[in-house]
């Protein structure tokens, strides 16, 4: 059990890493420069241009929404102002903080009864308020935090039997139990744990759900409900580990595992999430995937690892971070889409095969659709930033996601060290740690090895170099010196990965790619730079890639990463393939149609397609047919 930081204590089971508290790991190069791109777009300006979360805001005083926006928005301005170390962000969330805090009733009940289109005293809104106050609590000390979130447990515990969850909250229990977990390893309270399994017993039945999966086609519109909602699934994500937490029982051990699965088999994207536009949608490559539900998978993913632990969780964290997250934004993240599509041609005002959004869903904007992926988006980045380290049982470190970062923590008997992790992950493969301490110390430094990457090396300062094997976690157990640095060579050669109708994706590492389309931005609605906008694309999309028959199949290019890391016009790293136009691929509901199976090639030329990161597209194809490299014919 590590002795510096709160962890879990029976008869809930152990975490397999214990969360740092905010603040404790800080972005540098690249990723750095993605913070400071978000907190200069909506994010630090939000409140300026969106009245949703204004001065009139119930959770400020107000009078105008009072239920989960304005929640949803504190908890990310909140991680995102400490791992940026802003002031200005700080001044903001402290803001909402206060007036929150000051809305606790006698019965610990805390802010509003709830505004005019819910249900009064619902506990939904509440479960954001408490992930976002718990954060405050780690960067500030702030005893009001304690007395607030203990206050709201006792109402819980005085009131599910007679008011139980209900709606929104019974699927999203999950959210609710992370907090209590959190304060239990701060109190200890017995009363907890009870109230733990409640909420367990009340929340939706989700193992029952993922493990007799009843929808493994695209949902019909009547059949649209919160059983099959693609940011209550994103959310449930997390449910098998926190049951297994709260219980131990061997049930629920692997059911997280198995969600994973049973959503890539029937509903999966290249990128790691899956459809949802904003019910399950298959996989085809044109169906929409919400912007909620990203940033939702990556907090369950965060959640999971702390809890459970395991590569293959960070590798999905890394595909979902490194890919969908930025994706659905434009690069200076003034604006971003409800859906997102891997294969993405056109972004209009028109409808499309979605299973019921409306017609604006995939404009880049200020609220397209519905305003729930305006206020809740924030996280995504910061909350990255937080769990890209995390302490072992054993007073050690771990690196559970890679990215250019300082941690700083407390190891072994007490001594503070730093750890500088300099890289361009994951645009480059090349990682170097160097450990800072004031005195020699010993302690366990725990580094992974993805999936992906096959012939792995890592040394230690001038010593060999030793291999290990993909997916393994590694342990160094030493005394460490000041100065001592690791390095970790991850290979990064071109792959290629089969998907619906024989398609094939391109990724490198943890990135996919996406062919580069010419594009033209128009404005719909509203006035820059909080617009809403078209984009329409400027050059032709309807490429298939020649795997075979021609030399060199993909050619790789790397750079750095500019202040703006993931700017289509400045892709840190581009892949160029031979492909060959597919007539026949067009488009069906304002979208690319399905990929063809067997496509024919015709007589069209030979050409040299760009490729470049999924996150630096705002157009692209990231799921293509294969073609043969004759001049005619039919591809197997």
């Amino acid at each position: 059990m590590n002795s510096h930081y709160p962890s879990l204590k029976p008869p809930f089971q152990p975490e397999t890493y214990i969360p740092l508290p905010l603040g404790t790991v800080k972005p540098k190069g690249w990723l750095l420069d993605q913070c400071r791109v978000q907190a200069n777009g909506l994010t630090g300006h939000l409140e300026e241009v969106w009245p949703d979360v204004g001065p009139g805001n119930m959770w400020l005083g107000g009078d105008t929404e009072g239920w989960e926006r304005g929640p949803y928005y504190l908890d990310g301005l909140i991680p995102l102002a400490f791992v940026l170390d802003s002031e200005n962000l700080k001044a903001k969330a402290q803001k909402w903080v206060d007036s929150i805090l000051s809305m606790r009733e006698h019965s610990g009940w805390i802010g509003p009864v709830g505004d005019a289109a819910h249900k009064p005293y619902d506990q939904w809104p509440v479960a954001i308020v408490l992930k976002a106050l718990t954060q405050w609590h780690e960067v500030t000390g702030d005893a009001r935090v304690i007395e607030a979130v203990t206050g709201f447990a006792g109402y819980l515990r005085d009131t599910l039997d007679e008011k139980p969850l209900f709606d929104w909250g019974r699927h999203r229990w999950a959210d609710m139990a992370v907090s209590i977990l959190w304060l239990y390893a701060r109190t200890g309270e017995d009363w907890l744990v009870p109230l733990a399994r409640k909420l367990l017993e009340q929340g939706y039945d989700w193992r029952d759900h993922f493990e007799n999966f009843r929808y493994p086609v695209k949902t019909p519109k009547d059949d649209c409900t919160r059983d099959n909602h693609v940011v209550n699934s994103a959310m449930a994500v997390k449910t098998g580990g926190v049951s297994w937490t709260i219980t131990g029982e061997a049930a629920f051990e692997e059911l997280s595992r198995k969600t994973m699965e049973v959503l890539d088999r029937y509903h999966g994207q290249v990128t790691g999430v899956f459809t949802g536009d904003e019910h399950y949608a298959g996989r085809e490559p044109f169906q929409g995937t919400e912007l909620c539900a990203v940033v939702e998978y990556m907090f369950s993913l965060e959640v999971l690892i702390a809890l459970q632990g395991g590569s293959p969780l960070s590798d999905r964290l890394e595909l979902i971070t490194y890919n969908a997250l930025p994706a659905t934004f434009t690069p200076d993240m003034w604006a971003h889409q409800y859906d997102q599509q891997v294969n993405q041609v056109l972004c209009s005002v028109a409808p499309r095969q979605w299973t019921n959004n409306l017609p604006d869903s995939n404009l880049y904007g200020l609220e397209p659709n519905f305003g729930c992926c305006t206020a809740n988006y924030h996280q995504g980045w910061p909350k990255f930033v937080k769990s890209l380290w995390m302490a072992t049982p054993d007073n050690g470190l771990a690196a559970t996601a890679y990215g250019p970062c300082e941690v700083k923590a407390v190891v072994a008997d007490g001594a503070t060290v730093r750890i500088i992790e300099e890289t361009d992950y994951p645009f480059s493969g090349d990682i170097s740690f160097t450990v800072r301490t004031a005195n020699p110390v010993e302690f366990p430094l725990v580094l992974r090895i993805p999936g992906w990457a096959k012939g792995a090396k890592m040394r230690i300062n001038s010593e060999r170099p030793q291999s290990h094997p993909v997916g393994s976690v590694v342990r160094i157990l030493r005394e460490w010196k000041d100065g001592d640095v690791v390095t970790l060579t991850l290979p990064m050669p071109v792959r290629t990965q089969r998907r619906e109708h024989n398609a094939v994706s391109v990724l490198r590492g943890p990135l996919v790619f996406g062919l580069k389309i010419g594009e033209a931005f128009s404005v719909v609605k509203g006035t820059p730079p909080a617009a809403d906008y078209e984009v329409r694309p400027t050059t032709p999309w309807n490429y298939g890639l020649i795997l075979a028959g021609q030399e060199p199949p993909f050619e790789v290019r790397e750079s750095k990463p500019g202040r703006v890391p993931f700017d289509p016009a400045n892709p840190p790293v581009v892949i160029t393939a031979n492909a060959r136009r597919v007539p026949e691929w067009v488009m069906v509901d304002d979208s690319a149609g399905p990929v063809p199976a067997r496509p024919k090639s015709g007589k069209e030329p030979v050409e040299r397609v760009i490729l470049i990161p999924y996150g630096s597209t705002n157009l692209r194809i990231a799921e293509f047919p294969e073609v043969k490299p004759e001049e005619s014919g039919e591809s197997s």
